[in-house]
């Protein structure tokens, strides 16, 4: 005989709890196998596919293994320094930027040359602080990037966590699923599928995106000589996956720039907007379209949410798992919505017609 319905939600409920204590308490520590999860789930189905070609898991893991590594001393040797110096040069030349906007302030708006104008301290404030701290400012991006995801994460932990993970993805599947309680495991093997369904064509799609508009903010920003270019394609292409938000820092970040580099060259400042109302076209008429699809479920406020909650609670661990939990939530939030349409609760005892519907 099944469980009472209120001591499943108290077991249900209880699980919940501890994943979020572990965590919690355990973000920092696993972090790596987070990520190495995270890159074996993905790379699960092009092993399914090697082995279908005819390689065992072995030679599929390894193969892949190694073209993941190529991947990586590709991206090493020819674009990552050139991101670090540009982002590094870009930093320096923070303070020569800011007395550029000071100066064309001063001579567009002369109140500002009040001495007792608040605008006009704040300015100097803030000016003082670029300078003081522009070069310090560039070490500790690069420190706190090292703090988050150190080499010694990436370059040994994450790879060997992902490999193992991957060599035994289906084992761990079919173990888990073994565990399931019977009564229940038809109807979460279900939402598991949903599940799967909506993470995987979210995250890789978002990813294909990423990597699409990274490319073509970076490559028509240097096109028309706009200095750091790459480095503002890149950030509004890495964080294109949070909904608006890489549009208006890459697109605030790139006119801005345009401003000071071709002040008065009104055509090129038009450019480097068109360029990112192009990249804001494409992606909703025609790359998310094609590389997400729009039956993945999540919505872009839902997701901003999850990205905002789990974030600030959690840190950047948070982060890592607040898609796959808000793909998991909303599956579980349309099933139960399903489940209550369904009962008597919603039915009562009042025939449904489509008049009702």
């Amino acid at each position: 005989m099944a469980l009472p319905i209120s001591d499943q939600a108290k077991w249900w409920g209880l699980s919940t709890l501890v994943f979020l204590l572990v965590l919690w308490l355990l973000g920092d520590v696993i972090l790596p196998f987070i990520v190495g999860g995270a890159i074996a789930y993905f790379l699960d189905p092009v092993a399914d596919r090697l082995e279908r070609a005819g390689l065992s898991r072995v030679a599929a893991t390894s193969l892949i293994s190694v073209g993941m590594l190529l991947v990586v001393v590709l991206l090493v040797l020819a674009v990552i320094p050139t991101l670090a110096s540009q982002l590094t040069a870009l930093i320096d030349a923070a303070p020569t930027i800011f007395r550029q906007l000071h100066t064309f302030l001063l001579e567009h708006f002369p109140q500002l040359s009040d001495e007792t104008s608040t605008m006009r301290q704040t300015l100097l404030s803030i000016g003082d602080t670029i300078k003081q701290r522009g070069g310090e400012l560039a070490n500790t991006v690069l420190i706190s990037a090292y703090g988050v995801i150190n080499a010694l994460i990436f370059v040994v932990v994450v790879p060997v966590v992902s490999f193992y993970l991957l060599l035994d993805w289906d084992p761990m599947v079919a173990k888990i699923d073994s565990w399931l309680p019977r009564d229940h495991a038809p109807t979460l093997r279900r939402l598991a599928s949903e599940i799967d369904e909506v993470l995987a064509g979210f995250v890789r799609g978002q990813i294909s995106v990423c990597l699409v508009l990274g490319t073509f903010y970076a490559v028509a920003l240097a096109a028309v000589g706009l200095q750091f270019g790459l480095v503002v394609g890149a950030i509004a292409g890495a964080i294109t996956f949070i909904p608006y938000v890489g549009a208006l820092i890459g697109g605030a970040l790139a006119i801005g720039l345009a401003l000071f580099q071709f002040w008065g060259d009104w055509l090129s400042i038009g450019l480097v907007a068109g360029i990112f109302a192009l990249g804001q076209f494409l992606e909703g008429n025609v790359i998310t379209p094609r590389l997400v699809g729009g039956s993945v479920g999540l919505h872009p406020l839902w997701l901003l949410f999850a990205l905002s909650a789990f974030g600030s609670i959690f840190g950047f661990v948070g982060m890592l798992v607040a898609v796959p939990v808000a793909a998991a939530i909303g599956v579980l939030a349309r099933f139960g919505i399903r489940q209550y349409t369904g009962s008597r609760l919603y039915r009562g005892t009042h025939i449904i017609t489509e008049e009702d519907m």
